[in-house]
């Protein structure tokens, strides 16, 4: 059994994202053993595979380094990995923009069926994922020679770095270039924020419609900075205009589990719920005592947002 995985880097830096997804290949080989690599695809990326290199649980590194993956494309990074699937027994990525983007492209080109957003492993054929907005959890068993797999990276703790002393895996360059006439990097317009990431931060603080509109969002922002938060927004709250849909939390937003979310005038519709409720602690403010954000907080405050807000930020 061996299994690759597809490293995500952003900024010239390898992302957490990796080291969940690593974690979930150490599950998959725990019984019957194999190797795991690491597949570090990028322009410039010498230091990202080093820092790969230094997960635990990780054999080999390998690394294309060449202008066609210099943005991770689909298109390139879909045929780099369609080349080198034949080593292996598992495929896996990040259930983020990127491993949704490629992994359906490669597991398409090689006729089989993807497994999306594994939070758990049964087996090395055998995976549990959610549906019908996290109410149910099914279990998946793949009978493909190759298993396509998208992991939901809250479901798995990252693996620990070895550190320099403990010694680093392989590190081998892969000479397959792929050829792309399909799509052409144009531009990027990136949002800067002091804050945390949102899918990374330890702490959440997210707004719902209960906010009023987007300028009472600022009433967020004292409390963010003394936690050190990361501010996220129902998809209510986007829809209404109050933020903008990079903020959202939620299925079809961004999916966390902080050690802390607080939820603020966010009554708990079944959509934001999938993509918080693994959080470690939850607290809930709201007016309304049968909101159903109180069914999966662990703390709930009944009170009118605008007074609380004020409070909390002069209590911390």
């Amino acid at each position: 059994m061996s299994i690759l995985v597809l490293a995500e880097h952003h900024d010239g830096a390898l992302a957490c994202a990796t080291a969940h997804v690593v974690s979930a290949a150490k599950q998959i080989v725990k019984e019957s053993g194999g190797d795991i690599d690491v597949l570090v695809a990028g322009e410039g990326v010498a230091a990202i595979a080093e820092a790969a290199a230094r997960l635990d649980g990780v054999s080999r590194v390998r690394v294309a380094d060449h202008a066609a993956y210099a943005h991770l494309l689909a298109e390139p990074t879909a045929a780099l990995l369609n080349e080198l699937a034949g080593d292996y027994t598992h495929l896996l990525a990040a259930a983020s923009t990127t491993g949704k983007n490629v992994l359906p492209r490669v597991a398409a080109l090689k006729d089989v069926a993807q497994i999306s957003e594994i939070i758990a492993v049964e087996s090395p054929d055998t995976f549990k994922r959610p549906i019908y907005a996290g109410n149910a959890i099914a279990t998946v068993q793949s009978e493909d020679a190759l298993k396509v797999i998208t992991v939901r990276t809250t479901g798995f703790d990252a693996c620990p770095d070895r550190g320099t002393e403990s010694g680093s895996a392989a590190v081998e360059a892969v000479d397959v270039v792929a050829d792309n006439a399909q799509s052409t990097f144009l531009k990027e317009e990136l949002a800067k924020s002091d804050r945390p990431e949102l899918g990374a931060a330890r702490v959440v603080i997210s707004g719902g419609r209960g906010m009023g509109n987007g300028e009472n969002f600022k009433l967020l922002d004292g409390i963010a900075d003394k936690l050190g938060a990361a501010i996220g927004a129902s998809r209510a709250a986007v829809d209404a205009g109050f933020v903008p849909n990079d903020m959202q939390v939620g299925q079809t937003g961004k999916i966390v589990a902080p050690e802390l979310y607080i939820a603020v005038g966010i009554s708990g519709a079944i959509q934001h719920l999938a993509g918080m409720k693994d959080s470690k602690v939850i607290v809930a403010i709201n007016k309304d005592e049968e909101a159903p954000i109180f069914q999966v907080a662990d703390y709930g405050l009944v009170a009118d947002l605008f007074q609380a807000l004020p409070e909390l930020e002069g209590r911390l």
